[in-house]
C-alpha cells in the first residue's frame, strides 16, 4: 500500500512565490477505477457522470470519424473547414436541448468568450453569482461594463442591486447552473422571474446539460422553470466533456444570438474547430442519453443512496439531484483520517482546492451513473465519522 502521503492533497493556501505542482497522476483503469501511483482505485471524481468517455458506441464513432474524416480541418469553419459533422452535431443538441440554435466552441470555457464577443455592446452592466465559474467572469471581463457580484444563489441580493440600475439598462445576470465544486443548484427559476425588461440571464451550466431534469436538459428543466416568452432573453453555455463524456462547447439560445456570433466574434471566425471525430462521438452520446432513461435512474439512485448515508453520518449533505457534493474536514487530523480511511477501501482520495470551495481545500465526491450499490455504499462507510 502506499503511503497516504503521497496522496495528500489538502495543503493551506499556496503563499506568494511557492512553486505549484500538479496533483498526482492518474488514467482510466476501466468504468469506475483509475490507476494512480502504481495502485487501482476506485474513483469518485471528476465529471464524466455517465462514463461516456469509455461507451464503446460512442469510441466506435469517434474511430470511424477519425479513419473517413482524419484528426483535423485546418481550418476556421468561416473558411474551408465547415465540416458537415459540425452542423449535424448542432441540430442535434438544438433537438436534445430544445433551444432554438446552437454555435459550436473548441471547449466549453471558450463558448463563453463566443458569448462575450457576441453580445458586446449590448448590454451595460453584469451581475454574477459570487462563486460563478471562471469562465463566465473572463468573459464577463471581455464585455468592459461595469461587473457587480451578488451573493451566492441569493435572489433577494441581486434583486437589490437591480433595483438601483436606472431606466434604460440592459443587464446581463450570469451564473453556474451546477456549481463544479460542490454541485449546489442555481435558483434558476427565480432568476429569470427577476429579469428586467432589457436583461438577459446567462446559465453555464456544463454541469447541469445531460445530468439534470427529467430528460437531461438541464438546470432549468430540473427547476421546473417555464421559459416561455422568455426565450429569447436565456442564454446556456455548456460543455461536452462531462455529461456527454467528449470534449468540445456549444452556446445554445435564440437564434439571433447564432447570427451575432458568427458576425462579431473573432474567436469563431479565427478558431479551428474541434477534431471530426470529436463531434462524431458527441453525436453517439447525445443519442444515447436520449435513447436509454436508464442512465439518468441509476445515477440518481446512486446519487440519492450517497447523499442519504452521508447525512445519516452527520455530514451537512441536502438533499438534492445533483451527483456532485463537496465535503470539508473539520481539521487537518480528520482530514488525514479521511483519507487513509478512502484508501484502505481502495478508494481514490479525491482532495482538492478548487475556485468556489473552501481554501484549504475539500473532498470533492462525484458519482456516476456506473458505479455499483455496493460501490456506493463502500464509499459511505469509508467516510463514518467517529
Amino acid at each position: 500500500m502506499q503511503s497516504s502521503a503521497s496522496f495528500f492533497l489538502v495543503v493551506p493556501m499556496i503563499p506568494s512565490g511557492v512553486m505549484v505542482e500538479l496533483p498526482p497522476e492518474t488514467q482510466s483503469a476501466g468504468r469506475v477505477h483509475v490507476k494512480s501511483r502504481g495502485q487501482r482505485l476506485l474513483c469518485f471524481g471528476g465529471c464524466d457522470y455517465f462514463r461516456l468517455s469509455t461507451h464503446s458506441a460512442v469510441i466506435r464513432a469517434a474511430q470511424t470519424a477519425l479513419i473517413d474524416g482524419g484528426l483535423d480541418v485546418a481550418a476556421s469553419r468561416m473558411t474551408t473547414g465547415n465540416h458537415p459533422i459540425y452542423r449535424q452535431l448542432e441540430r442535434a443538441l438544438v433537438q436534445f436541448f430544445r433551444m432554438e440554435s446552437a454555435v459550436l466552441a473548441s471547449s466549453g470555457y471558450a463558448s463563453g468568450l463566443l458569448v462575450a464577443q457576441a453580445l458586446s455592446g449590448s448590454v451595460t452592466h453584469v451581475f454574477l453569482d459570487e462563486r460563478a465559474h471562471g469562465c463566465l467572469r473572463d468573459a464577463a471581463h471581455w464585455l468592459r461594463v461595469p461587473t457587480r457580484d451578488f451573493r451566492h444563489r441569493d435572489p433577494t441580493s441581486l434583486r437589490k442591486q437591480l433595483g438601483r440600475l436606472s431606466v434604460g439598462a440592459k443587464p446581463l445576470i450570469g451564473t453556474d447552473g451546477m456549481f463544479a465544486a460542490d454541485g449546489a443548484l442555481a435558483p434558476v427559476g427565480d432568476l429569470l422571474e427577476l429579469l428586467p425588461e432589457n436583461g438577459l440571464l446567462w446559465i453555464d451550466d456544463s454541469h447541469g446539460a445531460g445530468t439534470l431534469g427529467a430528460r437531461g436538459r438541464g438546470s432549468m428543466e430540473e427547476a421546473k422553470s417555464r421559459v416561455g416568452a422568455r426565450a429569447d432573453r436565456l442564454i446556456v453555455t455548456m460543455t461536452l466533456s462531462k455529461a456527454f463524456g467528449c470534449y468540445g462547447g456549444a452556446v445554445l439560445g435564440p437564434a439571433a444570438l447564432r447570427e451575432r456570433i458568427l458576425k462579431k466574434s473573432r474567436l469563431f471566425t479565427g478558431n479551428t474547430p474541434l477534431p471530426p471525430l470529436l463531434a462524431a462521438a458527441a453525436i453517439a452520446s447525445i443519442h444515447i442519453l436520449k435513447t436509454d432513461p436508464s442512465l439518468r435512474r441509476r445515477l440518481r439512485a446512486n446519487t440519492t443512496q450517497l447523499r442519504s448515508a452521508l447525512a445519516a453520518e452527520g455530514w451537512p449533505v441536502e438533499a438534492s439531484a445533483s451527483p456532485v457534493l463537496a465535503l470539508t474536514p473539520a481539521s487537518d487530523k480528520e482530514a488525514a483520517t479521511m483519507q487513509r480511511r478512502l484508501l484502505r477501501a481502495g478508494i481514490l482520495p479525491t482532495f482538492i482546492r478548487y475556485p468556489g470551495g473552501p481554501d484549504g481545500g475539500f473532498l470533492r465526491l462525484a458519482v456516476s451513473s456506473e458505479h455499483s450499490a455496493q460501490e456506493v455504499e463502500l464509499l459511505g462507510q469509508s467516510l463514518r465519522r467517529d
